[in-house]
């Protein structure tokens, strides 16, 4: 009979089980980073301003997407590390947890595409009402109204619904009608030549659709940012494929990984009832 490997022979494999380690260790510092911005930026406001807009707090986003990478990463450092069987299944579960939930957003996203855009609508017209109360959303409406070319979610007078901005006549604000900055057009048209004048979309709401594409964009984000997704699927296919691969690869790693180990402990268990047999 074959006499049982020795004490000094492992089925794990360093090489998996210290890329797994170390592919870990990476997104467990990114996930602490991304934390402590999330942090930070929740410190830096009004807790007024941080309440009323608590729902699409972007610093509210970054702890919670940073606790959530934490913790999974946290099962895969140790686990790989300490050779736990118990995290590193943790780790895998949680992983293909996340990768599902992502393909089936993106499935349901495209089936759904009417119903998404309706969501999409509701989420920018909840964020226009709190536009002036916290500073991170502010400054994220302005980025995507300035990149997307755009103006409020379906309309430029989407801006009505926010107290500063409404159109009524009962409205005693100075920006009674208006818009914000980063709805206006470049000076001269031309991006590279922008100054732009914070005044600039005072009172367009109350002109017509003609007169106010004269001075600010005209067209609604949702739409805008419908057709921009349409005209770069094959880029956000690779950026997906790009978010997807590094989950693919823990997942097969930390499996591969366990079954090692578990081959390890069978042989353990081999050797140990054997090793007083006189006959090995």
């Amino acid at each position: 009979m074959a006499r049982p490997q020795g004490d000094d022979f492992s089925f794990v494999s360093p090489a998996v089980k210290y890329v797994l380690f170390f592919f870990n260790t990476l997104f467990w510092m990114i996930s602490v980073a991304t934390v402590a911005v999330g942090v930070y930026a929740r410190l830096l406001k009004h807790t007024e301003a941080a309440l009323a807009g608590l729902a699409v707090d972007p610093a509210v986003l970054l702890v919670a997407v940073g606790v959530l990478i934490f913790l999974i990463t946290f099962c895969g450092c140790v686990g790989s590390l300490r050779e736990n069987i118990c995290l590193l299944q943790a780790f895998s579960v949680c992983l293909t947890i996340v990768f599902l939930l992502q393909l089936a957003a993106g499935v349901l996203g495209f089936v759904f595409s009417d119903k998404a855009r309706g969501k999409v609508s509701d989420i920018v017209n909840a964020a226009i009402v709190h536009y002036r109360d916290d500073p991170d959303l502010q400054n994220l409406i302005d980025f995507g109204q300035k990149e997307f070319s755009c103006c409020g979610g379906v309309s430029y007078k989407d801006w009505s619904q926010n107290m500063y901005f409404n159109c009524t006549p009962a409205n005693p604000s100075q920006e009674r009608c208006s818009v914000p900055f980063s709805c206006c057009l470049p000076v001269g048209f031309v991006p590279s030549q922008a100054v732009v004048n914070t005044q600039c979309g005072w009172g367009v709401q109350a002109r017509g659709y003609l007169e106010a594409g004269a001075v600010i964009y005209t067209s609604g984000c949702v739409d805008t940012l419908g057709s921009w997704i349409h005209s770069n699927l094959l880029l956000l296919g690779g950026i997906t494929l790009g978010l997807a691969l590094p989950q693919l690869v823990g997942i097969l790693l930390a499996q591969i990984l366990i079954h090692q180990i578990k081959d390890q402990i069978k042989l353990q268990l081999y050797n140990h009832q054997h090793r007083a047999d006189p006959w090995y």
